[in-house]
């Protein structure tokens, strides 16, 4: 057999094999660091999900500024305002200056029940 082939393959072949376990240790690695991350962030994780629990209930389509706060106490107003976001929420002022909430999946939902409400009142 040539002995530039056999050197060629045994070159490729250690490429590959090194090339797998760098892989395979930069995963690994990635895996410990997303855990750790999550850790890190876990009250904001769990402040999200609750926020969107209060968002999503098929009574309410939107929440007032003033119950989230209660309800996710522990926050000062602009850090609940960006885990609203987060969350996936928008905000809109009434016209009595009051801050209300909802997510934007929800959107069109409350555009057709305030129809509804203004056609019941005409």
């Amino acid at each position: 057999m040539d002995p530039n082939f056999t050197a060629a393959t045994f070159g490729f072949v250690g490429t590959v094999v090194g090339g797998l376990i760098s892989w395979a240790l930069q995963a690994q690695r990635n895996k410990h660091e997303l855990e750790i991350f999550k850790e890190t962030h876990k009250t904001d994780f769990a402040a999200e999900r609750t926020a969107r629990y209060f968002l999503e209930s098929e009574k309410y389509v939107e929440r007032s500024f003033v119950i989230l706060r209660e309800r996710l106490g522990g926050f000062s107003d602009d850090e609940l305002r960006k885990i609203l976001i987060r969350a996936g929420a928008m905000r809109f002022i009434r016209e009595d200056g009051t801050e209300w909430w909802r997510l934007l999946e929800r959107n069109e939902e409350a555009i057709e029940k305030k129809k509804q409400r203004d056609d019941k009142r005409s």
